[in-house]
């Protein structure tokens, strides 16, 4: 019998997602080191992954990685999803050169849009907003989100990565959320702005700013594997938050550290309003 650990998992996995972790402490990141495979047995061939088929019933799940990105938008809901046993994770880009995140750590990609599985069940776009502005009006990887998008049966993102599904035309119709700052640009390409931590719509499914990746993660999980599985990896990252501060949102912040953030971030937030509204002219 594979030996277990006090959460449930499997030892080996463990080892593996703390081995992970302690890549990406050093640096660099790639899914094979998380496991891109956690199905058991010899991991692919990392370069030959998208040549080969997954097995029946294994979620393939295709995660944009891209410059600029915040990394805690990436970790969080790839932390839950490694840890869902099957999955099959492909951090994509338009090329296998590692991107550098806001942190200045790199993350290498996997798999190119190229090679990226036609049909996949999760498609999930992580956010930093400069990363998400830059990447707006961007031919390439919109025509990307908007081809697996129409297929995929679940489109998904966190923080400003919905952004990115609006600009791609893939939240026209749909409720959905995102950073507080930039929540309402949804509107601008047709989507329903709403304010909550996660939102389902049909099959999209998004998440607030941040931290709120877990959360999304967790969803995604209880959706696909059931809440007893979702409930069991809640344990194992042992997500119990308690912040020190009641400022996590501009409801509950002192007003003075909203006015201070709106103002030093003015300029930014605008240039995501003047890219959502000519996104939503295409439309």
């Amino acid at each position: 019998m594979e030996e277990q650990n006090m959460g449930g998992e499997p030892v080996a996995d463990r080892r593996r997602f703390l081995m992970g972790m302690a890549m990406t402490a050093a640096g660099t990141m790639s899914a094979p080191a998380l496991a891109q495979s956690t199905s058991g047995g010899a991991a692919p061939d990392p370069h030959q992954g998208h040549k080969m088929p997954p097995p029946p019933d294994t979620p393939v799940m295709a995660l944009l990685v891209h410059p600029k990105m915040v990394m805690q938008d990436l970790i969080g809901p790839l932390t839950v999803f490694n840890l869902m046993r099957g999955s099959q994770i492909h951090l994509v880009w338009k090329d296998k050169q590692p991107v550098t995140t806001e942190l200045g750590i790199t993350v290498a990609p996997t798999t190119t849009f190229a090679d990226c599985p036609q049909d996949v069940d999760v498609l999930f776009v992580p956010g930093g907003l400069d990363g998400t502005i830059a990447l707006m009006d961007d031919p390439e990887v919109l025509a990307f989100l908007a081809d697996r998008g129409s297929r995929a049966k679940y489109v998904t993102a966190d923080c400003t990565g919905s952004l990115l599904l609006g600009a791609a035309g893939l939240l026209r119709g749909y409720r959905a959320t995102s950073h507080w700052m930039v929540r309402d640009e949804l509107r601008s390409m047709g989507a329903i702005p709403v304010h909550e931590r996660v939102v389902i719509d049909r099959n999209r499914i998004t998440g607030g700013g941040v931290t709120a990746g877990i959360d999304f993660g967790l969803t995604i999980c209880a959706l696909m594997r059931g809440e007893a599985a979702a409930q069991n990896i809640q344990l194992v990252i042992e997500y119990a938050p308690a912040p020190p501060f009641n400022a996590g949102t501009p409801e509950t912040a002192p007003p003075d550290i909203v006015n201070t953030l709106l103002s030093r971030r003015g300029g930014t937030i605008e240039r995501a309003r003047v890219k959502a509204q000519a996104a939503g002219a295409k439309f």
